[in-house]
């Protein structure tokens, strides 16, 4: 799979290097109020966010709800099966109405008892006829905001005539075309607290070359050589990152086989012996293999994959705050959002997308086993410094602990700006798309 792969999309893509005013990465856009405040007033209010998963509200009258700074949105799963979204308040006075992020059935005010039906209408208020007017029931709504899904992701928009979504995230679904994104299970549904700017995840993400430093161990699987990986960005402000899986030349012993290279040979039939010398060798071989035994062993996605889906690590960085990455075990769903009052502080969302697998009742994921079935919500007090048993190892974990490290650096008047190397092109081009935000060229 080569960069001409998406020359046909509509939006067409741009070379790396092209079109970038160079637009410096200074250290106050990390902790700044007022350029926190220029954020939501210019970007935040006119970007779609996902509000969860459509696997979490199945039924009609089930909803979730989405808290973004200081504004609160809650999704209903309607009787025909639709999705509509309002703004989590009270029409009275304003009250927060639903607080848990899952529920079902009417919202009840807990002020003064005010009832809403699932379709944001007013179905009960106390003394009805204290009203001027007469009864406020049935005509008065909670405040809609434009709801519409993809990939079994739930987005809304706080612009009152947002750009559609679809042509907001192209071509992000056509480079998903092959994943069924819709049907795969969340089997890892985490958010940790961050003492950093949201940001550092946006710019983590869209380069590999704090790789060897920040994550050595992943050399024996990963090819993170900026001469094998292909690097794309796209006019809207996405980007796509592809890289090799194969050992690394800057791997230890890169034409052996290491673990886990080799236990990931062994999964699919490979005998590692065989390729003693020629460990990269092993990325065609595992494709063949997981092609051919796919099938019977109850992968039937693969049959819908390219062949570089099968072994390759594809890393899409989402414009402004979601990175995808899909690998041949499913999909890493990131996503960082701004504290609602300190900009050096965040939270961090991970999901664990994975397809299911016949037969399997249990998966592997970077936090362990973990069964086949939607995961509960767990909250993890990174911030606190308290140890995570099941990360320790976790190269989010690592993510996590540059990103603290980084922050505090923002603040020194040695730093004026970021001096990047050619494939972190995709950072300055993130920071220029903010700025193209912010400034109204976008």
């Amino acid at each position: 799979m080569g960069k001409d792969e998406i020359a046909g999309i509509n939006t067409g893509t741009l070379p790396i290097n092209d079109r970038l005013r160079g637009d410096p990465i200074t250290g106050d856009r990390y902790y700044s109020p007022e350029f926190a405040k220029q954020e939501w007033d210019h970007m935040w209010t006119r970007v779609w966010h996902v509000a969860g998963r459509l696997s979490d509200i199945p039924e009609t009258g089930d909803y979730v709800v989405h808290n973004f700074k200081r504004e609160s949105v809650v999704v209903f799963r309607q009787a025909d099966g639709s999705v509509r979204g309002f703004y989590n308040s009270c029409k009275h006075r304003g009250n927060r109405l639903a607080w848990s992020t899952l529920g079902g059935g009417e919202l009840v005010c807990s002020y003064h008892g005010w009832r809403w039906g699932i379709d944001g209408t007013l179905e009960q208020v106390q003394d009805p006829d204290d009203f001027e007017g007469g009864d406020p029931c049935g005509k008065l709504h909670l405040s809609e905001v434009a709801v519409d899904t993809w990939g079994g992701f739930i987005w809304y928009n706080m612009d009152p005539n947002p750009r559609p979504l679809l042509d907001f995230l192209d071509p992000i679904p056509f480079l998903f075309r092959n994943r069924d994104l819709e049907n795969m299970v969340r089997v890892v549904w985490r958010t940790f607290d961050v003492d950093a700017n949201w940001k550092f995840s946006s710019d983590n993400f869209n380069e590999s070359y704090h790789l060897p430093t920040v994550h050595p161990e992943l050399a024996t699987t990963t090819d993170e050589d900026y001469k094998n990986t292909i690097f794309e960005m796209y006019p809207n402000g996405h980007n796509r990152m592809i890289e090799q899986g194969q050992p690394s030349m800057r791997a230890p012993h890169p034409n052996e086989v290491e673990q886990p290279w080799d236990a990931m040979l062994a999964q699919w039939g490979l005998d590692p012996k065989n390729f003693a010398g020629r460990a990269r060798d092993g990325r065609l071989a595992l494709q063949e293999q997981r092609r051919k035994l796919g099938p019977q062993k109850g992968y039937h996605h693969y049959a819908e994959w390219s062949d570089d889906e099968l072994t390759d690590y594809f890393h899409h960085t989402l414009f402004p705050n979601v990175t995808m990455t899909g690998t041949a075990d499913g999909v890493h769903f990131f996503r960082t959002e701004p504290h609602p009052t300190d900009p050096e502080k965040c939270t961090f969302d991970y999901w664990a997308l994975v397809p299911m697998i016949e037969g399997e009742t249990e998966v592997a994921t970077i936090v362990g086993t973990r069964p086949l079935r939607e995961a509960d919500y767990e909250f993890v007090p990174y911030g606190s410094g308290t140890p995570i048993p099941d990360m320790l190892d976790s190269f989010l974990i690592q993510d996590l602990g540059v990103a603290v490290g980084q922050q505090n650096g923002f603040h020194s008047r040695g730093y004026t700006d970021a001096f990047l190397s050619g494939q972190e092109t995709r950072v300055r081009r993130f920071h220029e798309v903010l700025n193209d935000y912010i400034e109204g060229r976008r």
